[in-house]
């Protein structure tokens, strides 16, 4: 979503040239936010985007309400996705660390709310500025600035851009997210259909008539969702028609929000540096995390698992990094200190270790090469 918004305003002050009020307008119709625990981007250096998922179901109607399951079923908000955009400018580099949503973290000033711990996505139910606290406070990431996206500004921005591409081998389906793709090839996706692929946690595909499960939950999608962001990306920098322009940006107030510090000059200098980017150079990983047969209070969650994850962590934001105040608990449910990592020191990932979750999606980079043969990826129409 972001990278198509920058994409998209490029194309506006190539294009129009002289729509500078144009811009500042739709601009001024996206709803702001206010993050108090964010911190100002210092010259030069990478900016840190948290982007949320949120699974509120504000704004949906009909057949996408009943999908995802109404607001009289599903209260309140959680935060479905959580990643972090590492934007460098000097390497002109994208890296996106997803952190999974059942991550045990440590709620230290939020205890009374929540908790001494509890699952990360828990936090966003008092409001980003709070989940931007969590994550600053267990490891260490300094957030810059912070998008979230629900399910109808999701839908929206995908049909405004007229669907995106992806190729299925194989025959797909979620009971759950409401993904039926009853046929194998590449395939144009309406924003419902995107949003089934990018919400399935219980993905199955089928083989010679059976129906087979993924069985890796939300790492499973979050690798889906590395798939659809590349192919929405791709649908963004191939629209030139004012009319579709127009039509994304006006769709982006109906469920999109940023912090009310990222203004308009940072965004169009953003879609300078990147516009040009191959959405396949965008490196994705996901903090390494394990079970560990543990049987938790708070049902079936997962435990940042060091030193992998701190590894992970310096290889992305290196000298960025602060020490956390709050660490997330071990399977002892204590609280240590991550270990000192170095840039000049870090080691190969090492093979999960016995009763770990490590997913796929930790690989130094996920690119549709290396996808297991079930998940969709990007194509292009022929």
């Amino acid at each position: 979503m972001l990278i198509a918004l920058l994409s998209v305003v490029l194309l506006i002050v190539a294009v129009f040239g002289g729509s500078w009020l144009y811009l500042r307008y739709r601009f001024g119709q996206i709803s702001k936010i206010n993050i108090s625990a964010e911190q100002a981007v210092a010259s030069g250096a990478p900016t840190n985007i948290l982007v949320i998922g949120s699974d509120s179901r504000a704004g949906l109607t009909g057949g996408m309400a009943a999908q995802a399951g109404s607001t009289a079923q599903v209260q309140g908000q959680r935060s479905d996705v959580i990643m972090v955009w590492h934007i460098d400018p000097t390497k002109r580099s994208i890296t996106i660390l997803s952190i999974p949503r059942d991550t045990l973290i440590s709620s230290g000033p939020f205890q009374g709310t929540i908790g001494e711990f509890n699952r990360i996505n828990t936090a966003y139910a008092q409001g980003p500025n709070q989940l931007v606290q969590v994550i600053e406070n267990n490891l260490g990431i300094p957030i810059n600035h912070v998008m979230q996206v629900n399910f109808a500004g999701f839908v929206g921005a995908v049909d405004a851009l007229g669907g995106v591409w992806m190729n299925f081998p194989l025959p797909a389906r979620d009971a759950y997210s409401g993904l039926n793709i009853p046929q194998a090839g590449c395939q144009l996706l309406n924003g419902t259909q995107a949003l089934g692929v990018a919400r399935s946690r219980h993905f199955q595909y089928e083989v010679y008539g059976h129906w087979l499960s993924d069985g890796s939950s939300d790492f499973g999608r979050i690798h889906r969702q590395g798939a659809f962001l590349r192919s929405l990306i791709s649908a963004a920098k191939s629209k030139y028609n004012p009319l579709t322009i127009n039509a994304f940006l006006g769709s982006i107030p109906h469920g999109v929000a940023i912090d009310s510090k990222f203004g308009l000059n940072e965004l169009i200098g953003l879609a300078i540096r990147f516009h040009s980017i191959d959405p396949n150079s965008i490196t994705t990983e996901t903090i390494a995390t394990t079970s560990a047969g543990y049987v938790s209070p708070w049902g079936d969650v997962l435990f940042v698992d060091q030193p992998s994850a701190q590894q992970t962590l310096v290889s992305i934001f290196g000298s960025q990094l602060t020490t956390p105040s709050t660490p997330p608990p071990n399977t002892s449910l204590k609280t240590p200190l991550p270990p000192s990592i170095t840039t000049t020191t870090l080691a190969p990932t090492s093979p999960p270790k016995p009763g770990s979750t490590t997913p796929r999606s930790t690989t130094p980079a996920v690119t549709p090469t290396t996808q297991p043969g079930f998940d969709p990826s990007p194509c292009a129409p022929h």
